[in-house]
């Protein structure tokens, strides 16, 4: 294959652009020679001309291969294909992380991403690094996985240049290792190390115009391992820190961010006396005012000598512009800016000199308050104490204030510092150094020397024999000095930092292994470049260098390893630019010899490079500067400026002013002082104590040996690459700037890695893959099957003839560039033509079809229109005769319609005519009645009217007669009464007045003696009534106390009235019930009328049904709100079981191994260990047990000892009143088949004997009686009406409210007793109320008696109703059968009547007869009753013997009679043990057949629930295979207890639980050890042990705590005590007494319930540990199924080769060292295996006779995390994203579903945890148009938002045939996506969260086997348990 042969029509190919870089194009004709006619993008034509075929334009790639996540994945390997897939990826797909053979490509997105929470980290754990999409944490699993499998350090580098993100990916590196190598100590490191991340950034970072958050320098960080792979320290080294920042920063950048948050906390304790202000107050934090400066400073700079220039470019900054700035602005106060006198804070920065650099001090979206606190917290979390902190906050004040310090330019000659300088006063106020010696040494420098001459003044001093010079600065010098020492203390104190981080990481012991994270700068070049880029771009050639090295050796391995014939690769060897730098007599060496020069210049330093170095190849001069050189790079060509060169090699501080510093107060400051010497020249990294020797090496020099120092750890290690790139220079999201990547790609190696891959065989498919891609360009007799090399050969061959273009290995094929696009081409051209063929076969048929129908079609339709048409013809000749007929009818009914109308018309008129005179004559005779009847009346009104008239003048004129004889009485009275005897009458009268005033008046005269005789005792009283004015407020207490209970009687007795009214009722009910049972006809009458009252309101209640179903809703509603509360409690309670069983598990641990440590042999045992119901030890929450089945709520009062009655007593209770039954006498409880009579020897009177035993019989009778009435008694089972147990459980509720009540009525009644003794009222009132207390409680029997009689008839119709309906009883009458029952119901009644009186005349005439034979016999007893008694009253010897022998012969009689029925017992006991024994025999006959193992049911029990058969009932073979059952027909009464001695308890506990095996526990009964145990502790209560019954179940728990963790991994073991414990947890619910758990006890269960203590505690312990045991049983499945998930659910293809593998790159699937040492499971069969796993765990519970519900619950968990583990895989993986993938992963799915159905799983919503992954799936398979939007959107709702957006960026077409997803349409559906409810966006997570678990819940499940049936097997050996 010619390269000609690929440039035909219609290819496209990448042309060179100046704007973009490379520009698509497609050809528009074959290549010819020298010519391409090439069509771009926008539809521009263009034609280049090619001089040879190597100069033809690379070739694009096919898009099939476009956004591979491996570049070397790509055919065409080259600079445009590369630069293409980025951006494709980056801005299409979002993907900013794209592999690249062994290096990971990082692009910015300037954005945060939801791609580093937890969930992604445990997606990758474990993981190759090709299986899933790249990332930076699949390249640290990848390097944790080595270090882990080959026992070799490694060492991830992150490089890239400002901005691009090298300390984020850093940082994630670090979190990833710390979340997967967490330290098992508690010490916990990995956070210390995450901790240390806001430090670094504080005191390294700065904003720069690239990047906000850059780092200004470099650091390797050692992560530490022990052998068990846990961090256990780590090592810090830091790399050439930009100290030059300190004093200056461009235009809008910033200094180090620490600066910045102390301005910003001015208010924080630390900081607030720090004389701080904003961030413009200081020149190191602002330079941008020394642009306005400048201007002012022209004319001066410009008269400065070039010599000065150059002495000032030197200093201070990274670049000669920075230099300049610092020294132009040193003259500031000689031009005359205003500066500060005093130490007064102003807060104006234009009060400030040298505070305004920068001018952007603030960063948009960053809170420096709050980094600041982070900063602190950070520190304090390392060990830095806050004092530490304060002076550590002091140094880096003392340095801004330093800043300040104004230097004054006195004579051009000599510089001086103001004497009241504020700076210098804030300097020495913090620092507490001498401000006049500090002063002096900022401005003189010391020369111990007499061999220069000096021109310039200068002071003589004598130091130690020698003579010292102090010679002064010039204005620039001392800025540098300033400048330079401020740059000393911040290197100082970084070192010290770094120190304090070091040791706070650090460990005692010696690590096992380390993994290194190397952040360091990546090449840079700037317009000027200086010393900085010098060394920085000289630490990128050397790891380049090792980058080179180590691809080449992976090339090298790859083809040793596959055993192919390989030829060397040439690549790019930088070792010669290494040389130049580092040699003897290179760069460096040149550098240090001219630092050691005493009057070494830079100029003089260039000079000897050009001279020396002009012949390397590297090394060039510029043609227009004689002061910068070149030197030839990896990446490009760099120009620097040699200006500042030396001074910042030297990096020189003054002496004296360490000295200073030295002496100074802050104790910080002393300590990283304390070994400075003289000139000290500054290190770069922090180290041990150092020597004279070193102090004198220059920065040069200490950053090339730790530079070869870090090579030889790298060197020692297995490296990772992690190049970051920066998309674009004006930090946007998701923007890509070609231009700008492409030059970082040409940096960073990535080109150059993909140019050493190009070059060899860059191309690899393993043979199945390959045979599987392109098995359609070969013939079916070319494949062999067993031979997948020799058929990829025949197919090789058949496509390329140049062998040199193709290799085969052992394992893969490898190919050169383009060879796999050229394949590609031939698959799509076969592709094609088999479509076209294809088509061309199904367009025939389907024609061929199309015309056979139209044919039939058209015959169909000629002989259907012949039909019509004859038809039509036929209908008109029906249709005329059909007329005429019609017409004739109809004209001779229009003439008979004529006729009858006339005649019609004329009858009606006569007849209204004689109407209307009948009714004129009518009214005529009318009228003159009512004339006639208006005159009466009107007479008679007249004649009325007349008489009233006249009868009121007659009474008128009796009034005025009456008048005049009264008023002639009144004057005769008035004459009388002034008469003389008149006024005697009146005067008697007044003297009788007197007489009786005059008696009065000596009877007050009396009383005023007595009273004056009172008065004494009235001043007695008073003092009296003081004393009893104290004991009136004693007594209105009692007094309020006797008011209430007075109140409280009252209420009594009116609940006594209305109790005495209910009881009226109650025994009018009584009467009527009896007499409704003598008479059976009223009693249906009765009942027929009570139906009819109930049919009514059955008809009232299905009125108001739309109102309780509104109700029904409304309880379910809140039901279900209930649940979800629940659920949420339940789970995170079961959240902080699970922490606390890990961290118990875990001290358990730690305890066993401080005992191995103390090599102490004691060994616990379950005896001395504590309980777990303590105070200290039990949980905080409470599990609460799932009660909700139950209608009722059981108060706390109604737990404790003894509190909870049985409902079978009450009624029994009941019963014995009513029927004055004493059940409990002797005579009921004595036997029933003994009955003696005690003969003497010699008889008194056998008459009495014999009526003994009359009566004796008579009792007989009435025991039987009585015993077949408590029989019935006691086989009627409580009713099941949840209306009545609310009603009972209500009854309990007030009963026990009322005992509470009466309590405490009688603690107030005995404290008024108490406190009134002597008081007879009250002891009078406390009689009278007990009294009325006995009387009421007598009355509430009573009423509780009858009560129960009217309950038990109500519950009669209650079970017929629930016997005809069952639970729908709210269904009645719902078709009117009520109607219908009560008709038939009279029918029946009839019917009965007649019957019964049949019934009764039959019964009268037999009791005739029966009355008559024993009237008979009777009469006959009698008469030889009487016969006997005279002859036994007969005197004489004969007559005793003779009575003798009668008696003798009756007692024989009765002796003969027992022995015959005790012979017949005898026997049949016999036969019943022979019985038994061959039933014995047989089951172990069918045991010793059947095997083992139980046939097991959908309930897992191997008898279909918990009802085993019994087989001495019939029931031997119920269950095909089953076992001898533990259950028996009891031979006598047991009570369901097992009695054992305190000495055997560990026995016990060891055999049933330590000893137990699964294997012999599936033989028993399941849950039989649970049994056993409860049946012991019921014993313990029964005997009432406290110390017993705790010991038991302290030990029990224990056991079970200790074998789940020694069998924690056998799933069989954890099963097993799963099942037992809950079952232990359910007897102590059936049994504890309580109503809500007794719902479907039997009477002899509830017998059975503990009775002397409350175990509830226990239950909340058992609780806990179930919780427990599942969460461990969860995990073991978890485990087990993990590995499966992936191969079963995404890689199992039912149909091989479907979805078509593509081309895979380095990093294929295979090609990982995970992927190497594990042996995976084959995708073909891990379906199978899952299903067979899913199986084993459903048959493991159900064997164990595992609860229903909780085997749902199980594998509700179970299949949500299969469902997780497989779509957080799908979401990471590209390559399985695409249509035929979707349908293989739905199809692998409905196994899963089918699975459910077949264990019946279904309804129970397991499947409903699978819809997210069978939603995915379903995507990868729904059309993706425009159109579909909506429906996607709806079919995806357990998708989140970014889950779906991530699918569809993630689709790959597996073919060209199938249409790649447009861009519009991922937007469309994203905005569709927004309008989702807040709930649902809020599940925003990409990944599932594969920890979560569902609130656990055990429902209450009662046992309904009987513990008195319950035997011990022999298998277990319990022989000290003895049953009771």
């Amino acid at each position: 294959m010619s390269i000609r042969e690929l440039f035909v029509k219609g290819a496209r190919v990448w042309v060179p652009d100046g704007e973009q870089v490379w520009r698509c194009a497609e050809l528009l004709q074959d290549y010819r020679q020298g010519k391409l006619q090439l069509q771009y993008a926008d539809g521009k034509t263009a034609e280049i001309k090619v001089a040879k075929d190597e100069d033809l334009p690379p070739l694009r790639n096919p898009d099939i291969l476009i956004g591979e996540n491996d570049l070397t994945s790509l055919s065409y390997l080259h600079e445009p294909a590369v630069l293409y897939n980025l951006q494709v990826r980056f801005c299409n797909h979002n993907a900013i992380y794209t592999y690249c053979g062994i290096v990971l490509v990082a692009i910015n997105p300037y954005e945060e991403l939801p791609i580093y929470g937890a969930d992604t980290i445990a997606t990758y754990r474990g993981q190759s690094m090709g299986d899933l999409d790249p990332h930076i944490f699949a390249v640290a699993e990848e390097a944790f996985t080595k270090m882990e499998r080959e026992n070799r350090d490694q060492s991830i580098i992150v490089s890239g240049e400002s901005g691009a993100g090298k300390t984020v990916s850093a940082k994630y590196a670090m979190r990833y290792f710390a979340s997967v190598g967490g330290s098992s100590s508690e010490t916990q490191i990995e956070k210390k190390i995450l901790a240390s991340n806001p430090i670094m950034e504080a005191i390294g970072n700065a904003k720069t115009t690239r990047n906000d958050n850059s780092s200004r320098f470099g650091k390797y960080i050692e992560l530490d391992f022990n052998k068990s792979f846990h961090i256990m320290a780590a090592h810090m080294r830091t790399y050439l820190l930009e100290k030059s920042r300190v004093v200056f920063q461009a235009p809008d950048e910033r200094n180090y961010h620490i600066f910045y948050q102390m301005c910003a906390s001015l208010e924080d304790d630390l900081i607030k006396n720090l004389k701080l202000g904003e961030p413009e107050h200081f020149l190191y934090l602002n330079p941008g005012r020394q642009q306005q400066q400048q201007v002012r400073c022209g004319a001066i700079q410009r008269g400065r000598s070039s010599r000065t220039r150059k002495k000032v470019g030197s200093g201070g900054g990274g670049s000669r512009v920075m230099g300049r700035r610092s020294s132009e602005t040193g003259v500031g106060y000689a031009l005359g800016i205003p500066r500060r006198n005093s130490l007064k804070w102003q807060g104006d920065q234009d009060t400030f000199h040298y505070l305004n650099q920068g001018g952007s001090p603030h960063i948009d979206g960053v809170d420096d308050s709050e980094d600041f606190v982070a900063t602190c917290r950070a520190l304090s979390l390392l060990g830095i104490d806050r004092d530490q902190q304060k002076q550590m906050f002091t140094i880096l004040a003392a340095i801004l204030h330093l800043g300040n310090v104004s230097i004054l330019d006195a004579n051009g000659e000599q510089a001086s510092v103001a004497p009241n300088d504020s700076a210098m006063l804030i300097l020495e106020e913090l620092l507490g150094l001498d401000r006049t010696e500090m002063a002096k040494w900022l401005c003189h420098r010391k020369i111990v020397s007499g061999r220069e001459v000096f021109n310039k003044p200068m002071t003589l001093s004598e130091v130690s024999g020698r003579e010292v010079f102090n010679k002064p600065m010039t204005l620039s010098e001392a800025t540098f000095s300033r400048d330079a020492l401020a740059k000393h203390i911040y290197a100082k104190l970084f070192d010290w930092i770094v120190t304090q981080i070091n040791k706070c990481f650090s460990a005692k012991s010696k690590p096992y292994r380390f993994i290194g994270v190397l952040d360091i700068y990546g090449f840079e070049t700037f317009e000027i470049n200086s010393f900085e880029q010098f060394c920085i771009n000289y630490a990128n050639e050397k790891l380049q260098q090792q980058f080179n090295q180590h691809v080449f050796k992976l090339e090298q391995e790859e083809y040793v390893k596959e055993q192919i014939e390989w030829e060397f690769i040439s690549f790019y060897d930088n070792q010669p630019c290494i040389d130049l730098i580092e040699t003897k007599l290179g760069i460096l060496d040149l550098l240090d010899e001219e630092c050691r020069m005493p009057k070494g210049t830079d100029q003089s330093w260039v000079e000897k490079l050009y001279s020396k170095c002009g012949q390397w190849k590297h090394f060039s001069k510029p043609r227009l500067s004689n002061s910068a050189f070149i030197i030839a790079h990896f990446a490009d060509k760099v120009q620097y400026e040699s200006v500042g060169f030396l001074e910042k090699n030297r990096d020189t501080v003054s002496e004296e002013q360490i000295s200073i510093l030295r002496a100074c107060k802050v104790r910080m400051m002393q300590h990283i002082f304390v070994e400075e010497k003289s000139h000290i020249k500054v290190k770069v990294m922090p180290g041990g104590p150092s020597k004279t020797k070193e102090h004198r090496k220059s920065v040069g020099s200490q950053f090339r040996n730790s530079l070869n120092l870090l090579m030889t750890t790298l060197n020692s290690t297995t490296p990772h690459y992690v190049r970051c790139v920066k998309p674009n220079d004006d930090k946007m999201a998701f923007t890509f700037d070609s231009t700008r990547a492409i030059q970082q790609l040409r940096a960073c190696g990535v080109l150059e890695t993909v140019r050493i891959s190009a070059a060899g065989y860059p191309s690899r498919w393993t043979y199945g893959d390959f045979f599987a891609r392109y098995r359609v360009l070969t013939r079916s007799a070319d494949i062999t099957r067993n031979d997948m090399q020799a058929t990829c050969r025949k197919i090789i061959a058949n496509m390329i003839s140049d062998e040199d273009k193709f290799k085969f290995g052992r394992t893969k094929i490898f190919f050169r560039a383009g060879q796999v696009a050229y394949m590609e081409k031939l698959r799509a051209d076969r592709l094609r033509a088999c479509g076209i063929m294809i088509q061309k076969h199904v367009r025939g048929f389907l024609h061929r079809n199309r015309f056979k129908r139209m044919r039939q079609a058209a015959l169909t339709i000629q002989r259907y229109v012949r039909g019509f048409l004859a038809r039509r013809k036929v209908y008109h000749i029906r249709r005329k005769r059909a007329a005429i007929r019609l017409q004739a009818n109809m004209r001779g009914w229009m003439a008979r319609v004529r006729f009858n109308r006339c005649r019609h018309l004329i009858t009606r008129l006569q007849a209204h005519i004689r109407g209307m005179q009948a009714r004129m004559r009518y009214e005529h005779a009318r009228r003159t009645r009512a004339a006639i009847i208006i005159q009466k009346f009107v007479r008679s009104y007249l004649q009325r009217r007349k008489f009233v008239r006249i009868t009121r003048g007659l009474i008128k004129s009796q009034g005025l007669v009456r008048c005049f004889l009264a008023r002639r009485q009144l004057k005769k009275l008035k004459i009388e009464a002034k008469s003389v005897e008149h006024q005697k009458k009146l005067n008697k009268g007044l003297e009788n007045k007197i007489i009786e005033l005059q008696q009065k008046l000596t009877e007050l005269q009396q009383e005023t003696g007595k009273i004056h005789g009172y008065k004494e005792d009235i001043s007695n009283l008073k003092t009296q009534v003081s004393d009893l004015r104290s004991v009136e407020g004693k007594l209105k207490t009692s007094n309020n106390r006797i008011q209430e209970l007075e109140s409280l009687v009252k209420n009594l007795q009116a609940q006594i009235e209305l109790e005495r009214g209910e009881k009226m009722d109650v025994l009018t009910d009584k009467e009527r019930a009896e007499k409704e049972n003598r008479e059976i006809v009223e009693r249906l009458n009765e009942e027929n009328a009570r139906l009819n009252k109930e049919l009514e309101s059955v008809q009232e209640i299905a009125a108001k049904k739309e109102g309780e179903e509104l109700l029904r809703k409304k309880f379910e509603a809140e039901k279900e709100q209930i649940y979800m509360e629940y659920d949420q409690e339940k789970a995170s309670y079961q959240k902080l079981l699970k922490e606390f069983n890990r961290l118990e598990q875990k001290n358990d641990t730690l305890e066993e191994e401080l005992g191995k440590l103390r090599g102490n042999k004691h060994q616990r045992t379950a005896s001395n260990v504590s309980s777990m119901s303590g105070a200290s030890d039990a949980p905080t929450e409470l599990v609460r047990d799932d009660t909700s089945e139950f209608n009722s709520v059981v108060t706390d009062d109604d737990i404790g000892y003894g509190s909870v009655r049985s409902r079978a007593s009450d009624r029994s209770d009941l019963s014995r009143n009513l029927e004055n039954i004493d059940w409990g006498s002797p005579s009921h409880k004595s036997s029933s088949t003994d009955i003696s009579i005690p003969v003497p020897e010699k008889v008194e009177d056998v008459a009495l004997v014999l009526q003994l035993q009359n009566k004796v019989r008579e009792l007989e009778k009435e025991r039987r009686s009585l015993s077949k009435k408590l029989e019935h008694l006691e086989n009627v089972s409580p009713t099941d009406d949840p209306q009545h147990a609310q009603e009972m459980i209500r009854l309990q509720e007030l009963e026990m409210e009322n005992a509470k009540l009466k309590d405490d009525l009688g603690r107030l009644r005995n404290s008024i007793a108490e406190a009134e003794p002597h008081n007879n009222r009250v002891q009078e009132f406390m009689k009278q109320f007990e009294a009325l207390q006995d009387e009421l409680e007598r009355r509430r029997e009573e009423c509780i008696q009858l009560r129960t009689v009217l309950a038990n008839r109500s519950h009669d119709l209650a079970a017929l109703t629930s016997a005809s309906y069952g639970k729908d009883v709210d269904i009645v009458n719902e078709d009117g059968e009520l109607a219908i029952a009560y008709q038939t119901q009279k029918q029946i009644n009839r019917q009965l009547v007649e019957e019964l009186q049949a019934e009764k005349a039959r019964s009268r005439e037999v009791e005739g007869e029966y009355k008559s034979e024993l009237e008979r016999l009777r009469k006959d007893n009698d008469r030889q009753q009487k016969l006997l008694a005279v002859n036994l009253t007969k005197g004489g010897p004969g007559g005793g013997l003779q009575a003798e022998a009668l008696l003798q012969s009756e007692i024989m009689r009765l002796t003969s009679e027992n022995l015959n029925l005790q012979g017949q017992v005898d026997s049949l006991t016999e036969q019943l043990k022979k019985y038994k024994r061959s039933l014995r025999a047989y089951a172990r006959k069918l045991k010793e057949a059947g095997g083992g193992r139980r046939g097991t049911t959908q309930a897992g029990s191997p008898f279909g629930g918990d009802h085993p058969p019994d087989l001495l009932e019939g029931n031997a073979v119920g269950v095909e295979g089953d076992t001898m059952p533990i259950i028996r027909k009891k031979d006598r009464e047991y009570m369901g207890m097992f009695e054992y001695d305190r000495k055997d308890e560990m026995q016990l506990i060891r055999i049933l639980i330590y000893e137990l095996k699964p294997r012999v526990a599936v033989t028993l009964l399941p849950g039989l050890p649970a049994y056993i145990l409860f049946m012991c502790i019921r014993h313990t209560d029964h005997i009432n042990d406290d110390e017993k019954v705790r010991s038991l179940l302290n030990n029990i728990v224990n056991a079970i705590k200790r074998v789940i963790k020694k069998r924690h991994e056998d799933l069989d073991s954890t099963v097993l005590w799963l099942s037992n414990t809950l079952r232990i947890l359910h007897n102590l619910k059936q049994y504890s007494g309580d109503k809500a758990f007794q719902a479907e006890n039997t009477l002899k269960q509830n017998e059975q319930s503990l009775k002397n203590f409350d175990l509830s505690e226990y239950r909340q312990v058992l609780s806990d540990i179930a919780v427990w045991i599942y969460n461990g049983v969860i995990k073991l499945m978890e485990e087990k199924v993990q590995p499966l998930i992936v191969p079963s659910v995404l890689e199992h293809e039912a149909i091989a080769g479907l979805s078509g593998n593509k081309p895979g790159g380095m990093r294929g699937r295979a090609g990982s060292v995970a992927r190497e040492l594990e042996s995976p499971v084959e995708p073909q069969k891990a379906l199978d295996l899952l299903l067979k796993e899913l199986t084993h765990f459903y048959r493991t519970l159900a064997m164990f006779g595992t609860d229903p519900e909780l085997i749902t619950q199980v594998f509700r968990q179970i299949f949500y995390y299969i469902c997780a583990g497989a779509l957080n895989n799908l979401l990471l993986r590209k390559d399985m994203c695409h249509w035929s993938k979707g349908m293989q992963i739905r199809y692998n799915l409905s196994h899963l579903e089918q699975w459910t159905r077949d264990m019946k799983l279904h309804e129970a919503g397991v499947t409903d945890t699978l819809a997210p992954i069978i939603q995915a799936a379903q995507l990868l398979q729904a059309r993706k148009t425009d159109d579909d939007v909506h429906s996607i959107c709806d079919m995806c709702d357990k998708l989140s938002v970014s889950q779906i957006i991530k699918i569809l960026n993630l689709y790959t077409p597996a073919d060209e045939f199938e249409e790649r997803v447009p861009i519009t349409f991922i937007h469309k559906i994203q905005a569709k996506l927004q309008q989702r409810s807040e709930g649902e966006q809020a599940q925003a997570t990409l990944l599932m969260n594969t920890k979560f678990a569902f609130p656990v819940r055990f429902p209450f499940n009662p046992s309904s086997i009987r513990l008195e049936d319950i035997e011990i097997p022999d298998a277990l050996s319990l022989i000290m348990l003895k049953k009771v």
